[in-house]
C-alpha cells in the first residue's frame, strides 16, 4: 500500500491528471498572454524577459489627489496593506507642506508606489494646465480623484483636461468613513454626479471606498475598471502589488502569476535550442524561487503580512498561520522548488493540443522544459492560492 504524500510535496500521481486544468487556466489570461506570445514569436526574448522583471517587479505609480484628510491617509494606507498602528503609516495631520507632493512605497513591494498629490484648488481662477504641468500629473500610471465631503468644480475640469490630453486613467472615489451611512453616502454620490453633470461629465463613475475595508463598497469595481484601462502588464503589476484584501483579488493574483508563469516557461523553453533533459530544472530554479517567493509575498502569506492582518482584523496572528498547508507558503525553499520541477520534467502530459495553443511557436522543440516550468509552478501557485484564501476567510469572518 502506498504512502500518502507529505503535506505540501508534489504528488506525482497528482501531475499527469491536472494538465489540462493548468493549461485552461493559463489561458484564460489570453490578453496578456497573446502579448507575451507575440514578442517570442518575433524572437524577441528580451521583451520577455522585460515583462518578467515587469511583473516581478512591480513598477506601478498611483497618485492619490485630494485635500489631505484622515480618510485619505487611510485610503492610502491600505493600498499599501497597512493599518494605523503599523510602521510606515501616513500621518495625520501630515508633516509635509499642503502642496508638496509626497510618495509612499509599499512596505514589501518598493517599486509599487502611492503619491499623495495636493487637492486642486477651489479658486475661480485655477489653471487645470498649471496644476498638471507643477504636480506632473501624466506621469502616473493611475490617477485617483479622492474627495470626502463634496466634489469640487475643479476636479472635474481636471479631469476633463487630463482626458483631453489622452490620460485615461483617472477616476473618482468618494472615502467613506466607518461611521457614515449608505444613506449619507448615497446622497453624497448623487450630490458629486450633480457636480460632474454640470460641468458636461456625464458618463464618469463615482466609486465609493470604505478606506479601512478595501473589500467592501467599490472599490472592487474601481480596482476592475484600472485593470481594463491600465496595459496588460502594468494592470497584472498592479494585482501583484496589492494587499490580498478579499477573496476574488487572492483568485486574481493567481491568474495574474500564472502570466508570469507561462512567460518564465516559455524563457525556459525558448532560450536554449538544444534542450538538455534534467538540466532545465537545475537551471530554472533560481527563476522558479523568486517568483514563487513573489507570490509568498503577494497573497501576503509570509509572517510579517498575517500578524498585520490579524491585528487590523481583531483576530489572533497564530490562528491564521497554521492555516497553511503548503511548505511553500511557509517558506520558498530552493529544496521544495528543485523537487517540484523535476517531479513535473519526468511527467508525460496527455492533453498536447492545450499546450500547441500555450506554448509559442519558437519554443515548440522544447516542449518538454516548458511543460515542466509551467506545471511546477502553476500547481505551486494553487496550493499558495489556497491557503491564501483559508487565510483571509478567516480573517474577515465576522466576529460572533
Amino acid at each position: 500500500m502506498r504512502s500518502p504524500p507529505v503535506m505540501g510535496s508534489p504528488d506525482p500521481r497528482r501531475c499527469r491528471k491536472t494538465f489540462g486544468r493548468v493549461m485552461t487556466d493559463v489561458i484564460k489570461s489570453l490578453k496578456l498572454l497573446e502579448v507575451l506570445k507575440e514578442s517570442m514569436d518575433k524572437n524577441k526574448l528580451s521583451e520577455v524577459k522585460d515583462a518578467v522583471e515587469d511583473l516581478l517587479i512591480s513598477r506601478v505609480n498611483i497618485a492619490v489627489v485630494g485635500e489631505r484628510s484622515a480618510e485619505k491617509a487611510a485610503f492610502i494606507n491600505s493600498l499599501r496593506g497597512l493599518g494605523p498602528q503599523d510602521d510606515g503609516t501616513v500621518k495625520t495631520p501630515s508633516s509635509v507642506p499642503p502642496d508638496q507632493p509626497v510618495m509612499y512605497p509599499s512596505p514589501k513591494h518598493s517599486d509599487f508606489r502611492m503619491w499623495d498629490l495636493p487637492g486642486v484648488s477651489t479658486e475661480a481662477s485655477f489653471d487645470p494646465e498649471e496644476y498638471i504641468e507643477r504636480v506632473r500629473l501624466l506621469r502616473f500610471n493611475a490617477i485617483i480623484l479622492t474627495f470626502s465631503q463634496n466634489l469640487q468644480p475643479n476636479d472635474a475640469i481636471v479631469w476633463r483636461e487630463a482626458r483631453a490630453l489622452q490620460k485615461e486613467t483617472i477616476y473618482f472615489a468618494l472615502l467613506a468613513s466607518e461611521k457614515e451611512s449608505k444613506k449619507v453616502l448615497a446622497a453624497k454620490r448623487q450630490a458629486s454626479l450633480d457636480v460632474l453633470k454640470m460641468q458636461g461629465v456625464v458618463s464618469q463613475k463615482v466609486f465609493l471606498v470604505r478606506v479601512s475595508a478595501l473589500e467592501k463598497l467599490d472599490f472592487p469595481a474601481l480596482l476592475e475598471q484600472m485593470e481594463l484601462d491600465l496595459q496588460e502588464i502594468k494592470a497584472n503589476a498592479l494585482l501583484i502589488a496589492l494587499p490580498a484584501f478579499s477573496l476574488s483579488i487572492v483568485q486574481r493574483k493567481k491568474d495574474a502569476f500564472k502570466a508570469v508563469i507561462w512567460a518564465a516557461a516559455s524563457l525556459s523553453g525558448g532560450v536554449s535550442a538544444i534542450p538538455v533533459p534534467f538540466v532545465s530544472s537545475m537551471v530554472d530554479s533560481s527563476l522558479a524561487i523568486r517568483i514563487l517567493d513573489r507570490a509568498r509575498q503577494s497573497l501576503d502569506l509570509d509572517d510579517e503580512s498575517i500578524e498585520r492582518l490579524a491585528n487590523q482584523r481583531g483576530k489572533e496572528g497564530q490562528n491564521l498561520k497554521m492555516l497553511r498547508s503548503c511548505n511553500l507558503s511557509v517558506e520558498v525553499t530552493r529544496g521544495e522548488v528543485k523537487k517540484r520541477l523535476l517531479v513535473a520534467e519526468k511527467e508525460k502530459p496527455s492533453n498536447s493540443w492545450l499546450m500547441e495553443m500555450a506554448l509559442p511557436h519558437s519554443a515548440k522543440s522544447a516542449s518538454r522544459s516548458f511543460v515542466a516550468m509551467l506545471l511546477a509552478l502553476t500547481g505551486a501557485i494553487d496550493e499558495m492560492g489556497a491557503d491564501a484564501e483559508k487565510v483571509v476567510a478567516a480573517a474577515l469572518m465576522e466576529n460572533t
